[in-house]
């Protein structure tokens, strides 16, 4: 059992946690949800034994064995499957026993590690890793590639599969989801629902959440607060809780109001019933939630557009991709597309097969490889995108930020805008250097808004956002009254706010006939076909090798030219990483440095304080850059991932 007993705890002058009691039992799964910055990840710091208790105490089983995900992956040489293997780390003490006995010539020692071997089921270990491996998408070539050949993102799944791969009785997990494609998460949701282990989760994915866990812990004020039952569950139970404040009542009917009078006003108008009907679908959701967020930092919606063009956008027979040096590469090709005022679409599709290239094609920060693209006239593009948190200014202020777009428009003006998105008082005039991710996410949204866009695209809008953030997001794309197409992992966004899909796979763009549950079922039957041709084609290896032998020189010859192609088109791409990676590893050092200063007791005498206040700010300065380069890392990684 995990018992918190009268728990406190602060990180410098900020206290996170006072006074708090809760227990977990055996076997349980629980979601641990909050705001951003209440505590999640500290919990789980103090669940490793990285910090202790200011007050109360802590207790976990002393034999309990402990598994998390490493937040960095060494670029080693060993494969990926020798990696994830090394998430066993018993099984790997057993056979350094066996290396040792025989090198000393003790057979008697080495007879025993042999058993011990066995027992520990080691000689399945491998086809156990490999299983773990496919199903977060590798391919069976890619286990037997070295670590130092992947990507970010792929690097972050190996350091998943290796704690998988751990045998653990307490599994601690912060945001598996991330960088993970549908079809990974389905695989994640029922390997987690057989693990017997207790499992803390950190998620921003409702649905993933509802799939996974029994039990909820809710950090807010200070305190953590278990709530029997999943996200949705807890939800009901937080609401039932403050039904009573009429503050929530009203705040919940304002939006209730809102969605109706649209659907009343639009539900028998043709062009108008697809948007229609997502309000409703919106509105069925929301009179279950909406009183658990009665707390929301804030709600916000989007401002009616000026114009709406029919068609938005026509683009035919055009080729997504990219261009370097008279080199293409295409991504995506033959696109077929006219977007109709009014659509509500999400892309579906793996990571990689470019759903984000087409996105940047439509925005028009990425030109056409071939074919045309004609804009409808009146057009006014929102387009939201990881990336786009790079080009926010670190030195200037929300308002700044503003009012480059609106010089003409009075300051209050401005100010309450900014407010609505809860940069209010001296957040609307703060530099946004150390702002959270969230918080840019936030401010790039809201600069989207203003523009009053009738054309939203939406690449992973959700990233960086919490549980609050995102169901106002969700609640203001339903009552978005433009065209929307969005990509997003996120299934709850996804089924709120789209009402049809289209698929991004083998290099073509087609209209997907089913919802979210038929998707999974394509996903899994498509998974089982590959594993199936793998193995036929194993089995059917060197057939027909005299007639085939003109065509495979030819493919190496094709092959060749690839790979010549893509490595000019890396090139710049690596250069930059390793730029990025150099500057991260000297900020690590300095914050290493910093937090030992600042959780240093002797840094809180009187003598220290000027000492303390600056390296407290200092801090904030190195971990906001920490969070911008890696996102520019991640961002990097991406478009290799794309062109590869």
């Amino acid at each position: 059992m995990i018992r918190f007993n009268q728990f406190s705890l602060a990180r410098g002058t900020k206290p996170l946690f006072d006074n708090t009691t809760f227990t977990l039992n055996p076997g349980e799964k629980a979601g641990l949800v909050g705001a951003n910055g209440a505590g999640k990840s500290t919990l789980f710091a103090v669940l490793l034994g990285e910090l202790h208790a200011d007050g109360g105490d802590f207790s976990i089983p002393p034999t309990w064995r402990i598994a998390h995900v490493a937040q960095e992956t060494p670029a080693a040489d060993k494969t990926a499957l020798a990696y994830t293997l090394d998430g066993d780390a018993a099984l790997r003490a057993i056979e350094a026993r066996i290396a040792a006995a025989s090198a000393a010539h003790d057979g008697a020692a080495e007879g025993e590690a042999h058993a011990a071997f066995a027992d520990a089921d080691g000689y399945t270990a491998p086809a156990r890793a490999e299983a773990l491996l496919l199903g977060l998408g590798f391919t069976l070539e890619q286990t037997r590639e070295p670590v130092s050949s992947f990507s970010g993102g792929w690097r972050m799944r190996l350091n998943l599969a290796q704690a998988l791969m751990c045998r653990s009785d307490l599994l601690l997990l912060d945001e598996p989801t991330n960088h993970l494609d549908l079809d990974a998460i389905v695989w994640l949701e029922d390997w987690l629902n057989r693990y017997s282990g207790t499992l803390i989760v950190i998620s921003h994915d409702r649905e993933f959440l509802d799939s996974v866990c029994n039990v909820t812990l809710h950090l807010e004020q200070q305190q953590i607060k278990r709530y029997g039952g999943n996200y949705s569950q807890f939800e009901i139970l937080r609401a039932q809780q403050i039904a009573l404040q009429q503050s929530a009542y009203e705040k919940q009917q304002r939006t209730v109001e809102h969605l109706q009078s649209y659907i009343n006003r639009f539900k028998a108008q043709a062009t108008k019933a697809r948007q229609a009907q997502s309000r409703v679908k919106a509105l069925e959701k929301m009179e279950l939630i909406a009183p658990a967020h009665a707390a929301s930092p804030f709600t916000f919606e989007f401002r009616p557009p000026d114009s709406a063009p029919n068609p938005m956008m026509v683009m035919e027979a055009v080729r997504c991709g990219y261009r370097n040096d008279g080199v293409e590469i295409p991504i995506v090709e033959h696109v077929m597309l006219s977007i109709q005022n009014g659509q509500r679409i999400g892309l579906l599709g793996a990571n990689g097969q470019g759903k984000s290239t087409l996105i940047k094609t439509l925005a028009g920060t990425l030109d056409a490889l071939g074919g045309q693209v004609r804009e409808g006239k009146g057009l006014r593009i929102g387009y939201f995108a990881q990336h786009q948190l790079e080009t926010l200014r670190p030195d200037d202020t929300p308002l700044q930020h503003l009012a480059r777009l609106a010089p003409d428009t009075r300051e209050q003006e401005l100010r309450d805008f900014l407010g609505s998105f809860n940069f209010s008082g001296e957040m609307a005039t703060s530099k946004i250097a150390p702002f959270s991710g969230g918080e840019k996410a936030r401010l790039a949204l809201a600069l989207i808004i203003w523009q009053k866009p009738n054309l939203l695209l939406l690449d992973e809008p959700t990233n960086h956002l919490d549980l609050e953030t995102r169901h106002a997001l969700t609640m203001a794309l339903a009552q978005f009254e433009g065209t929307l197409i969005l990509v997003s992992h996120d299934r709850h966004l996804l089924r709120a706010t789209t009402d049809q899909f289209m698929l991004v796979a083998k290099h073509r763009l087609q209209e997907f006939d089913g919802d979210l549950d038929d998707y999974r079922d394509w996903l899994l039957q498509h998974a089982a076909e590959q594993r199936a041709a793998l193995k036929a084609g194993t089995a059917s290896n060197g057939a027909d090798s005299a007639d085939n032998s003109v065509n495979r020189k030819e493919q190496r010859r094709l092959e060749a030219e690839t790979r010549q192609k893509l490595a000019h088109l890396k090139k710049p791409l690596q250069s930059r990483i390793t730029k990025i990676e150099k500057e991260m590893d000297s900020l690590n050092a300095e914050k290493a440095t910093l937090d030992a200063f600042v959780v240093d007791p002797a840094s809180y005498e009187p003598e220290q304080k000027s000492k303390l206040t600056e390296a407290i700010r200092r801090q904030a300065d190195v971990n906001a850059r920490l969070e911008a380069l890696e996102a520019e890392w991640l961002d990097a990684h991406e478009e290799l991932e794309q062109i590869g």
